[in-house]
């Protein structure tokens, strides 16, 4: 990251620290801790977990650590949705779908650098995934919520509501990611690697906000219905102030 991304980069990290933390980790802390627990001790997500770790390309902004929360949100989303469906409680059934929404979150951005990167990534994650003791419809099911996680792509059908759900869960732990994270760290990982100069930057700018905007009306559970606006909203208002704080004070390089 060359040194003017590098002061942008840090006043954006000022900024949203004095932004509110989004309402879903502060509404669903039990949930939050379970899917974190259950991360750190189930031995099939930690093996992938070190698999992805040796091969993920990681300077693009959506490596390791991206992958990381999106894994942690997926399981929260699975555990939220599960027991709205099926009541309270943590049953292995229910411990098998999180182990599937973290284990397609960890391999969803694989190919991220290829042009298909979704239908690629799908792809490639059932030769990884046939290394592990998951059922065949099991796979399928990881595999097209992996091919499905782009937004205002065309979505394939899933087999089963379950497959459905977990699609879902994937896809909105992603676009979670498109709130603060986006401008606290991809856009300037994104920026760094494609070597953009901040003139031609700002200029499109404007563009990607309104991208932004549209991914409010796309979030595909109940529970990213309700808070993946607040998400993408606590985003755009950092973004707002990061945008401030380039025109005044980098005006000569604009």
């Amino acid at each position: 990251m060359n040194s003017l991304y590098r002061k942008i980069h840090k006043q954006a990290l000022r900024i949203a620290e004095q932004y509110p933390e989004a309402d879903f980790y502060q509404d669903y802390p039990d949930q939050v801790d379970s899917s974190l627990q259950f991360f750190s001790t189930d031995p099939v997500v930690r093996e992938l977990y070190d698999y992805v770790a040796e091969n993920i390309e990681d300077d693009f902004g959506h490596g390791l650590d991206h992958v990381r929360k999106v894994a942690h949100d997926a399981g929260t989303l699975a555990i939220i949705e599960g027991q709205r469906i099926e009541g309270a409680g943590f049953g292995s059934e229910l411990k098998h779908r999180v182990r599937m929404a973290q284990c397609a979150g960890l391999l969803h951005d694989i190919k991220r650098k290829h042009k298909n990167h979704a239908k690629e990534g799908a792809v490639f994650s059932e030769k990884v995934l046939e290394q592990y003791l998951f059922a065949e419809e099991d796979v399928t099911d990881i595999c097209l919520a992996i091919e499905n996680h782009e937004a205002f792509g065309d979505i394939k059908v899933c087999r089963t509501p379950a497959g459905e759900l977990l699609s879902g869960c994937l896809y909105d732990a992603d676009k979670f990611r498109w709130g603060t994270e986006n401008f606290t760290h991809t856009v300037w990982a994104m920026v760094s690697y494609a070597n953009i100069p901040i003139n031609k930057f700002m200029a499109l700018y404007p563009r990607g906000v309104s991208f932004l905007e549209k991914i409010k009306d796309t979030f595909r559970t109940p529970t990213g219905r309700k808070y993946g606006p607040q998400f993408i909203d606590l985003g755009l208002s950092i973004g707002e102030d990061i945008y401030k704080f380039i025109q005044s004070e980098f005006a000569e390089y604009l």
